[in-house]
């Protein structure tokens, strides 16, 4: 019954999410402010950290937020009739720069809000060592997304301060690499390559400080459930930044390639420019956690010898 009431909580608080993606498959695009992308994603940590618990839920609470879950698929529904056309309209009053990026921000902040309740619901306090991963994603998404509404480009210094630095690294790697000829002015990248001439200015979601604010988060979060010493909770982090670095400066390599080497149309770098952050981010994200879980599963099946 225990691992069967568990199942049936994880389709429950699930049920949003895999409506949205069944309903609405045109919304689940891969760039992290054009879409409900990370709804997948959201949905893979809940799930990761859900399944194979022995926590009893009981059938009271399993039942209690059911309401909750259908509440949040009404609410995904009346966006199609109606209620999308009032939040863009809401926009003017806040002053909102960027119309897409507010607009799904509400479809995160509603998520998130029904994610941490149910887990509330299910696992009460424990839940923030339980599965925090899903609900902190969300909401990390919902406050970048804030953030480019209200701050759009370059409007937020500290977030754009590094930009110019991962520019420069970016035309440094290019000429070594004699891929054609790449100049760096502040934030912006010159670059001519098989195919022309372009012109990329980088601002700080482009140059994927996004994804180092939502990995510290996530990491955050999964190192609280870590029964292991601080310094190497604190070794994991900061390899972890250096890596998610490392990933943006491929990501921004990729874009300068891209434009040197495949077109310089902006309408087919754009398409790619879309996707490319999510696609190297995301697996990263994954991978680091999977890595640092077999690592430590080996350290402790070895102290047990």
């Amino acid at each position: 019954m225990q691992n069967w009431n568990l199942i049936f909580g994880i389709l429950i608080i699930s049920s949003p999410i895999l409506f949205s993606i069944i309903a609405f498959p045109d919304s689940i695009a891969w760039s992290w402010n054009e879409g409900r992308g990370g709804y997948f994603f959201a949905l893979i940590f809940v799930v990761a950290e859900l399944i194979g618990l022995k926590i009893v839920i009981s059938k009271k609470r399993l039942l209690s937020v059911i309401p909750m879950a259908l509440a949040t698929i009404v609410y995904l529904i009346s966006l199609e009739h109606g209620l999308r056309e009032y939040i863009v309209e809401s926009a003017e009053l806040f002053d909102v720069q960027l119309i897409y990026s507010w607009t799904w921000l509400w479809d995160f902040v509603i998520m998130a809000i029904f994610v941490v309740a149910a887990l509330s619901i299910f696992f009460g306090k424990r839940w923030i060592r339980i599965a925090p991963a899903g609900p902190i994603f969300l909401t990390g998404t919902a406050i970048i997304l804030s953030l480019d509404a209200f701050f759009p480009y370059d409007t937020l210094g500290p977030l754009q301060y590094i930009v110019p630095y991962f520019v420069q690294a970016n035309v440094w790697l290019v000429t070594v690499l004699d891929l054609g000829t790449a100049v760096a002015r502040d934030n912006v990248m010159f670059l001519r390559g098989d195919h022309g001439s372009m012109a990329l200015q980088v601002f700080w979601p482009s140059a994927g400080v996004h994804s180092i604010i939502i990995f510290s988060l996530v990491i955050g979060a999964f190192m609280l459930k870590l029964n292991i010493p601080r310094t190497r909770k604190t070794i994991y982090f900061i390899l972890g930044i250096i890596g998610t670095i490392t990933v943006n400066l491929i990501r921004i390599f990729s874009l300068s390639w891209y434009a040197l080497k495949v077109t310089t149309d902006p309408v087919a770098w754009e398409e790619y420019h879309k996707i490319a952050g999510e696609i190297m981010f995301l697996p990263w994200l994954f991978a680091f956690i999977l890595a640092v879980v077999v690592i430590e599963s080996r350290r402790l099946k070895n102290s047990e010898k």
